[in-house]
């Protein structure tokens, strides 16, 4: 009789000890959680999204942004996000038709593109993705390692058509560009030709047809997105580059050079639709993941620069206008 009563305060005693652990372990979890970083906690009340999405345009973005839809289908395995090129031109003019929603653009809209969807009752609403230092590449054997703009502007206007004109052998120049329908063609020829490109200039479909043949040829000088180039390979040379009247050169290779604007062919990639998405709609969740610190992760991996604080501005003005 003696030994049950002791046992049994015994056997409550440790019982009480073993729920008292539980609720301290409960409450330590719940303390670490509230101790999380922002970008874990969101992630935890990441809402999932589904349905499917077609993004057309640039060809710049277009690696860049395939890459993000798989990363985003990963978390989100009922949506689907495809993503084809063809040129800002050809994006934003399916986007004008009604054949997508999102057009890709490494180039900002024109006039006539906004009168046009004026005419509809409409206007743009403009997301930028990402920012890239558009890069002048040559054939490493080159000996020219930096250009300015208004060279860069007369050897693609055929003004200067021999390498010996800017302290290279003298050879031929050859020139490798994009199509018309390229946003890249059009922010080159509005930003730095300032004119029409010479009639030799060779057409390529998309920036690594333009590295595959600068890399073939020793006398041939390509523009492409710096992620094309970088990823390049040691087969070309990255041009530094002056602005126009500057004696101080810049490489787009260095992030602080392209967000500071230093480096004189700089510009935002864009993603731009026909009016705000959906609330927490698929679009709206798409483009939050791209800046996202997983989206950034995936801008870098790429080649590319985040948006500058400028750009960060007129998205979270984008992201407002979401109601």
């Amino acid at each position: 009789m003696t030994k049950k009563t002791i046992l049994l305060p015994m056997f409550i005693a440790a019982a009480l000890v073993l729920v008292l652990s539980g609720c301290a372990e409960k409450k330590e979890a719940v303390n670490n959680s509230q101790n999380l970083p922002s970008s874990e906690t969101e992630s935890k009340k990441e809402s999932k999204v589904s349905g499917e999405l077609d993004i057309k345009g640039s060809d710049t973005l277009l690696q860049l942004v395939s890459s993000m839809s798989e990363a985003f289908s990963e978390k989100n395995t009922q949506a689907e996000v495809a993503v084809t090129g063809g040129g800002s031109g050809t994006g934003i003019a399916a986007l004008l038709n009604g054949e997508i929603k999102v057009a890709n653009a490494s180039r900002d809209v024109k006039q006539k593109e906004i009168d046009k969807i004026a005419e509809k009752g409409g206007s743009f609403k403009k997301f930028i993705v990402a920012r890239d230092g558009l890069s002048i590449i040559v054939n490493k054997d080159n000996p020219v390692d930096k250009l300015t703009v208004d060279q860069i502007g007369k050897i693609y206007r055929g003004e200067i058509n021999n390498w010996k004109e800017v302290g290279g052998d003298s050879n031929q120049i050859n020139l490798y560009g994009r199509q018309s329908t390229s946003g890249t063609y059009e922010f080159m020829k509005d930003e730095v030709l300032k004119g029409d490109y010479a009639s030799t200039m060779r057409n390529m479909e998309g920036n690594q047809a333009i590295v595959d043949a600068v890399k073939e040829d020793s006398t041939g000088i390509g523009y492409v997105g710096i992620g094309y180039a970088v990823n390049a390979g040691s087969a070309i040379t990255i041009l530094d580059v002056a602005a126009e009247g500057s004696s101080t050169y810049y490489s787009p290779t260095n992030e602080s050079n392209i967000t500071s604007g230093k480096y004189p062919v700089s510009r935002p990639l864009f993603q731009i639709m026909a009016d705000y998405p959906e609330k927490n709609g698929l679009i709206h969740k798409f483009m939050e993941f791209e800046i996202s610190s997983a989206g950034l992760e995936i801008t870098k991996e790429a080649g590319f620069y985040p948006p500058s604080v400028q750009d960060k501005a007129s998205n979270d003005k984008f992201f407002s206008g979401i109601k």
